[in-house]
């Protein structure tokens, strides 16, 4: 009982203190999954904690059940239209992206090494995917908006990139301790398994999980149980046929994700916190496997095969798989940078020493420290990049906060809730007025909270800054509304620094913009819809932030509509003596 006890002292001590470091990572800039693995290694044995441990086949178990909830999670919120824009190229990186990376990394960490070109190409193979977990907790978490192709490129490239990089992992292994049984044609078939069983069990399971959430009358706190649990049965289900699990509840989550019902808010409420778990703990188990003193004697190597992997191999990859699809080369630089490497390599790290692959530990050390180095260098650095590289796009105009009381099976009231900022139009205003601005759509305030307390619905009530206002409203209008609410001196100013000055209506006639502004069109543009000038010289599924120069004028797309339609368009003037801007 004293054992049971300790150890239920020991895990609760150290996701209790990786939590309050959380405040710790945010004022120094810090990915919070670095803290959390740092938690780990100073519990270690080489740590103030001295925890002697050492156990590959746990810290794999561990590390395997959180990566499935850190997946099933990233495929809950992963919007359908991220497909859209970015299946194509992120299929390509998932593939080829890993499969260039291992290459280049290879040839160079056998050189560099010294070491057996299987031995050199299997750490290559460790090291060559990008993280889902890394990817999906430092791109939400950066505080940077990002374009829509971007953000959805380098999501489900590291949502669906496992199985190449198990693929490799699991081929390598075999040829160095069973190198008379390898052949081109058996890894072929392991990939189409990997690939497709795993797309295929994901469909499948999360159809059927999506009807269950819909159907199913549970309490609250079961809906979450549901999906986890099916989801650990899609995964276990295509691991047991040789498919990826990893790919598969990923797009069993995808599925559910965008199947709305009145159970989905309470899943993603509680995956939320289980997604948090599942990093807390994969990583600071990681942090306790690892021996710091070990990782001192590789950091050279690892130095070395880090930064290859990141200035060299990571960016030749990218920029190959991306060319078919019109990227621009600062979003091909960007994809190129955040190609961070998390919990999955070290987990895959683990495999060659729980198979008994000679030297093991060595590959282990040297894939720990490249992700020591990835996170603490990429990772710190994206809001920086997204900076440098223009990428970032305004602050959004959306509400503080939104909700949804369904009222029946398919049925719901959507409920936002806004901020009064100073000297924003809502101010002094009764929140029926700003209601009635908007004809034609049904918004209703349905409460006002100043200074923490409920305020009555008055005929004189008048706003002040600071105020939280709720509103039913369609979601249609809900980023409409927010724009009443914030600072009209700073959106005015942010917004038309980066879309321009003017907006323009999409359906209106290029011809007629150009007779207005002088802009020289082609022949057959004169006739065409300015939206459809944009999309075609683009060559690719518009999202917001795309620009498009024409005599010196930068045309923005500066809203998307539902459909995947581009909704409003930015028109952005040049300066008094200058031609152009780069776009």
């Amino acid at each position: 009982m004293t054992t049971i006890s300790t150890l239920f002292l020991l895990a609760g001590l150290l996701l209790f203190i990786s939590v309050l470091a959380s405040r710790l990572s945010a004022r120094l800039g810090l990915p919070l999954l670095l803290l959390f693995l740092g938690v780990g290694m100073l519990a270690g044995e080489d740590g103030p904690g001295g925890i002697q441990f050492d156990d590959f086949f746990t810290a794999n178990l561990v590390g395997q059940l959180a990566l499935a909830v850190i997946l099933l999670d990233g495929g809950l919120r992963t919007d359908k239209a991220s497909f859209r824009v970015a299946l194509k190229p992120a299929a390509v990186l998932a593939t080829w992206g890993v499969v260039a990376t291992v290459g280049l990394l290879g040839i160079f960490a056998t050189w560099f090494l010294d070491v057996d070109w299987r031995f050199g190409l299997l750490l290559a193979a460790i090291v060559g995917s990008t993280d889902a977990a890394a990817v999906f907790a430092l791109l939400r978490n950066s505080g940077v908006r990002l374009n829509d192709r971007v953000k959805s490129t380098l999501e489900i490239e590291s949502g669906s990139n496992d199985p190449m990089a198990i693929l490799l992992v699991t081929v390598l292994v075999d040829v160095l301790l069973h190198p008379e049984q390898a052949g081109v044609g058996g890894l072929l078939v392991l990939l189409l398994k990997q690939a497709g069983l795993g797309l295929l069990f994901g469909l499948a399971g999360g159809k059927v999980l999506a009807l269950l959430l819909k159907r199913l009358n549970l309490a609250e706190g079961l809906y979450a149980l549901l999906i986890l649990s099916g989801g650990l049965l899609v995964v276990g289900a295509a691991n047991l046929l040789e498919g990826s699990g990893l790919l598969a509840v990923y797009i069993a989550g995808v599925i559910v994700g965008n199947q709305r019902s009145h159970a989905t808010e309470h899943v993603l409420r509680v995956m939320d916190g289980l997604a948090w778990l599942a990093q807390a703990g994969m990583f600071v188990v990681l942090g306790l496997l690892v021996t710091p003193s070990h990782l001192a004697n590789y950091t050279w190597q690892a130095l070395g095969v880090a930064l290859f992997l990141m200035l060299v191999a990571r960016p030749l990859a990218v920029a190959s798989g991306l060319l078919p699809f019109r990227y621009q080369p600062r979003e091909v630089a960007f994809v190129s940078w955040v190609g961070l490497r998390g919990a999955v390599p070290v987990v895959l790290a683990i495999v060659p020493v729980v198979m008994g692959v000679p030297d093991s530990k060595l590959l282990f050390d040297i894939a720990f420290t490249v992700v020591l180095l990835s996170l603490l260098v990429q990772g710190a650095t994206i809001p920086a990049a997204a900076r440098l590289l223009r990428m970032e796009l305004p602050p959004r105009d959306e509400p503080s906060d939104r909700r949804q009381v369904w009222v029946g099976e398919e049925a719901a009231l959507p409920m936002f809730e806004y901020r009064v900022a100073l000297d924003s139009q809502a101010e002094g205003r009764h929140p029926d007025e700003l209601a009635e601005a908007f004809v034609g759509a049904d918004i209703r305030c349905i409460a006002l909270v100043r200074q923490g307390v409920l305020v009555p619905m008055a005929p004189d009530l008048r706003l002040r800054p600071k105020d939280s206002v709720w509103f039913i409203a369609p979601e249609g209008v809900a980023d409409a509304l927010a724009r009443v609410f914030g600072s009209a001196a700073q959106d005015m100013g942010r917004n038309a620094q980066f879309f321009g000055e003017f907006t323009v209506a999409p359906d209106c006639q290029a011809g007629d913009l150009a007779m207005a502004y002088g802009l020289r069109l082609e022949p057959s543009e004169v006739s065409l819809r300015l939206d459809r000038v944009l999309e075609s010289r683009l060559g690719r599924p518009a999202v917001v932030g795309d620009r498009v120069q024409i005599s010196g004028f930068v045309l923005v797309v500066r809203e998307m509509g539902s459909q995947g339609q581009i909704g409003s368009i930015g028109l952005k003037c040049p300066l008094p003596g200058v031609l152009s801007e780069p776009a």
